[in-house]
């Protein structure tokens, strides 16, 4: 797992003005808004006895514990203990960690790290959050897998023909011939140009979900580092887009989070469709993805054998390596105690069961 980097670890439309327990990066968190609705991200454990906040209320803009209702600003510092004696005062360690968020393209985004605001690497784009004539839809899936697993899942093509044979992948020859793609790699991410060849109409749900109309289809993928990956898909007839974010909830469970948009069956009663095609999809993936070992991808290059139609997934690797060598990484994953103090993520001032929920597709 990787420190310095803005993770997208919730849907915005998910948390409201009553705390939510958000998992991330090992680490509990509590998230809730104020009366203006801005968003306020604290650890979710109370100092005192170590009740998880997210239990509690939201009154005047603080968060108060469940057990013996202490209260916290946004900032995590403790400013009222109900049990104390008028005079007493409040202990200076009685805080929280508080976390840098902000919202963007329907996410919730939290900083993990330690790098100054002006040189954190940025939020990537998403052009097509903005546009009205795309239909968009929410879903989110948990898999027992590492999050690098998933996302170079989500990247490649070479499995299409084989896992997805009896999706979208039934357009295919069962040992489809990857063609040479051009990639290109910047700073922080990678971006591959596909052109499939001899793609013809998918059959069953597919048939009338995927219709292109030619047989090479062109397919951009890529990545954000360090959990994002990106599809976009031409059907000659109009375009689908993935935008998903692999949430590290630990070194054995993601959860996948994804806003989906299409130029084509616009119709909010298509959504219901699409839906269904995408749990088809991942049920798919699921077994293959979750007996991968080890669970994350390894460190050394040299540790897994590597063909040219993994081009895009070794650009990924390489960009993870050198934030490897920045000091960029964190401590190996581990439980903590029940009476441990000890907090895995620095805070701001420092720095398996399946399921699948499908959200209306009306959010802003």
């Amino acid at each position: 797992m990787l420190k310095n980097f803005w993770y997208a670890c919730e849907f915005s439309a998910a948390v409201t003005n009553k705390p939510k327990q958000v998992r991330i990066l090992n680490q509990k968190l509590v998230f809730y808004r104020n009366g203006k609705g801005q968003l306020i991200a604290l650890q979710d454990r109370c100092p005192h006895r170590g009740a998880a906040l997210s239990l509690g209320w939201v009154k005047d803009d603080c968060i108060h514990c469940p057990y013996h209702a202490w209260k916290f600003q946004a900032d995590g510092k403790c400013i009222k203990i109900p049990a104390n004696q008028p005079g007493i005062p409040i202990p200076k360690n009685a805080r929280v960690d508080s976390y840098p968020i902000q919202e963007k393209y329907g996410f919730i985004w939290l900083f993990y790290g330690d790098l100054p605001e002006e040189e954190r690497p940025p939020i990537p784009p998403l052009p097509e959050f903005e546009d009205p004539s795309l239909q968009k839809i929410f879903f989110e899936y948990e898999l027992n897998a590492h999050y690098t697993r998933t996302l170079e899942n989500d990247m490649d093509m070479s499995h299409v023909s084989i896992i997805h044979s009896k999706s979208f992948g039934n357009g295919f020859a069962l040992e489809q011939k990857m063609e040479d793609y051009e990639l290109n790699v910047g700073e922080w991410e990678g971006h591959a140009k596909v052109d499939v060849r001899d793609y013809t109409k998918a059959k069953d749900l597919f048939a009338f979900v995927f219709r292109p109309l030619k047989a090479n289809v062109k397919v951009t993928l890529g990545f954000y580092m360090p959990n994002i990956t990106r599809l976009v898909v031409d059907f000659g007839r109009g375009k689908l887009v993935n935008f998903t974010v692999h949430v590290p909830v630990d070194d054995r469970t993601t959860i996948t989070k994804r806003i989906q948009f299409r130029s084509f069956l616009t119709f909010p009663w298509a959504d219901g469709i699409f839906q269904r095609a995408a749990y088809k999809v991942v049920m798919e993936d699921k077994g293959v993805v979750e007996s991968e070992y080890p669970m994350a991808v390894p460190d050394k290059l040299s540790d897994e054998v590597h063909v040219p139609c993994d081009n895009l997934s070794l650009a990924y690797r390489k960009l993870r390596q050198k934030c490897l060598a920045m000091g960029w990484g964190m401590k190996p994953e581990r439980q903590q105690s029940d009476n441990s103090n000890e907090n895995l993520m620095p805070p701001s001032s420092e720095k398996t069961e399946w399921f699948v929920s499908a959200i209306v597709s009306d959010r802003s």
